[in-house]
Formats: C-alpha cells, sequence, structure tokens
C-alpha cells in the first residue's frame, strides 16, 4: 500500500492502521518521493491526498497520472479536504477508484479499500 500525504501524522496513523492490518504500507509527502515509490514498487492500493505541500498545488492529480503511468493495475483512492465536485469529476476520469472526503474514520477508509481489492481490477477483461 502506498499512502501520499503531505501531514506525516496521517501518513503515519495510516501507516499504524494498515500496518497492524496486515499491509506493507510506504509513505511519502512529496510528489517527487511518490514518483520515487511508484517507479521501484508495485502497490495494490494507493491512498492519497490531492494537494501536497506548502504550495498546496494538485499534485495528487500527478500522483494520479504516475500510477496509471506506471503502475495501472493500482487501485486509487482519494482522501482529501480539498476537493471540489470537479476536482472529483476530473479524478474519477482519470481512474479513481474511490474520492473520498477527509476526516474519514479509518475503519471506513479500511471497508473501501477492502471493497475494491475483492473486486475485479480496473483492467479485468469481463466476458460479453
Amino acid at each position: 500500500m502506498l499512502i501520499v500525504d503531505d501531514e506525516g501524522a496521517i501518513c503515519f496513523s495510516m501507516s499504524e492502521y494498515f500496518g497492524l492490518h496486515g499491509y506493507r504500507v510506504d509513505t511519502a509527502s512529496e510528489l517527487d518521493e511518490a514518483e520515487q515509490l511508484i517507479e521501484s514498487t508495485q502497490y495494490e492500493v494507493a491512498i492519497l491526498d490531492l494537494r501536497l505541500g506548502l504550495a498546496h498545488s494538485a499534485d495528487g492529480m500527478r500522483v494520479i497520472k504516475l500510477l496509471n503511468a506506471h503502475r495501472p493495475e493500482t487501485r486509487i483512492v482519494v482522501l482529501t479536504a480539498y476537493g471540489s465536485a470537479e476536482m472529483e469529476d476530473e479524478a474519477r476520469m482519470l481512474g479513481v477508484d474511490a474520492f473520498l472526503r477527509k476526516p474519514k474514520p479509518l475503519s471506513q477508509v479500511a471497508q473501501v479499500i477492502q471493497g475494491l481489492l475483492e473486486s475485479p481490477s480496473k483492467h479485468a477483461v469481463r466476458p460479453a
């Protein structure tokens, strides 16, 4: 699992929670860190915020594009406090599997992730 969020406390708490639930967790707080991890490691799921860093730019959209380019099999969950309807629409058009608003109890995030991992992959061929 990859967690991308510029808030250290969020990365820590999610890493601890999901680690206790059997996930191997990597975290990144900046776009460059996320890019290095995405290029070197395969993930079943990524949880990311849309706004990273002091400029609060929409770097999360760039992370989504990186995942699609390098790891198209990765299920993507956006967890953000800043998502507008337009940003949610753009994220979904880019292939995001779930769009959640902060704050969200980690147990609910875990339920969404479990559902995604139990459902057919994004790129599974479905019978006609």
